[in-house]
């Protein structure tokens, strides 16, 4: 096609794009996903910031609170709950799996990752990453042992899903979804929630120092050991969190290979945000969504390939390891591990 024929679509395309609805459900879109990559890479960057450690399972732990929060879920609704009910079973999955998935962290943290912490990081790969194939493969056993049907199915058969979420919501000409909204609201939460942490609590100041120098920490009476249980037990909950959210998300889904597909861009937030500093974490989750959801609509629309949104968003990483390779607002060096 030449370029006078390209023009009059071009010239469209650009119009329909600047148009105010489309640029507010793009934002919508954008924050939600910027929302989830925040509660996904929560836990890896205060993981690897006190710990050193890269935790190549983080992806699976996610994967495992979806399947969990939706069998909550559909244990507690029944055919003939109404919305409120099915709403409370919702909450009550969130709060399950934060906890299970917060003792599954710990215990992980105490059994597998404590005795390595002195070895080289190649040791924490392998470990970390060993642990993803067995987590996998045990969930694999434990669906086709029992017969079980996708999380998805349970819940569209059941009914269990609450309105508030899958209802599309619409102000101004601007359609949203409503699990887009609870994705961005929980979003919010975690950050609010992660920097009260850090800033204003004691504890907060012990994860803090012990990733300046952990062997002044321990010097000065704090057991550091049991501080990075905590912090390894509250970045796997936030993720089991972020687990139940994507159950309910059409776009994702619970199954066993959502595992890979949350681990791989939560480790391009990490390294645009810079290892190990939770603020660009932030910064590149909201940059990473906006980027995505952007290229999500140009290449729905006018590009007949869906896997391009997702070149693009590896693009924003190979463009920040040239420009910037410490990330946003990395350092030379993070963890003491």
């Amino acid at each position: 096609m030449s370029v006078l024929t390209l023009t009059p679509l071009i010239v469209d395309a650009l119009g329909e794009f600047l148009r105010p609805s489309t640029l507010a459900g793009i934002a919508v879109e954008g924050l939600s996903l910027a929302a989830l990559y925040v509660m996904i890479t929560a836990g890896l960057t205060l993981i690897f910031g006190l710990m050193g450690v890269l935790n190549f399972a983080h992806g699976a732990l996610t994967m495992i609170g979806a399947y969990l929060g939706g069998l909550v879920t559909v244990l507690l609704v029944g055919t003939g709950t109404g919305d409120p009910g099915r709403f409370f079973a919702f909450l009550v999955a969130v709060v399950v799996t934060f906890g299970a998935l917060a003792a599954l962290g710990g215990a992980m943290e105490v059994s597998l990752i404590r005795p390595i912490y002195d070895r080289p990081p190649l040791y924490q790969i392998l470990l970390t990453f060993g642990v993803t194939l067995t987590l996998e493969e045990a969930v694999r056993i434990v669906l086709l042992f029992y017969g079980l049907q996708p999380i998805s199915d349970w819940q569209e058969a059941l009914g269990t899903k609450p309105a508030v979420l899958g209802e599309s919501l619409s102000a101004g000409g601007v359609t949203v979804d409503g699990l887009a909204l609870f994705e961005i609201l929980f979003g919010i939460v975690t950050v609010v929630g992660i920097w009260a942490f850090l800033t204003q609590t004691r504890y907060g100041l012990y994860v803090r120092a012990g990733s300046e120098d952990g062997e002044m920490l321990a010097a000065l009476g704090v057991n550091v050991r049991q501080v990075f249980t905590v912090v390894f037990a509250l970045g796997t909950g936030i993720a089991g969190v972020a687990g139940v959210l994507l159950a309910w998300d059409a776009n994702w889904a619970a199954s066993v290979p959502l595992a890979a597909e949350t681990l791989l861009p939560a480790f391009v937030v990490v390294i645009v945000g810079g290892l190990g500093t939770f603020r660009g974490t932030v910064v590149a989750a909201l940059l990473v969504g906006m980027t995505d959801a952007t290229m999500t609509w140009w290449f729905q629309n006018y590009v007949e390939f869906t896997g391009l949104p997702e070149i693009t968003v590896f693009l924003v990483l190979v463009i920040m390891l040239i420009v910037r390779p410490q990330g946003l607002y990395g350092v030379s060096e993070v963890g003491g591990h």
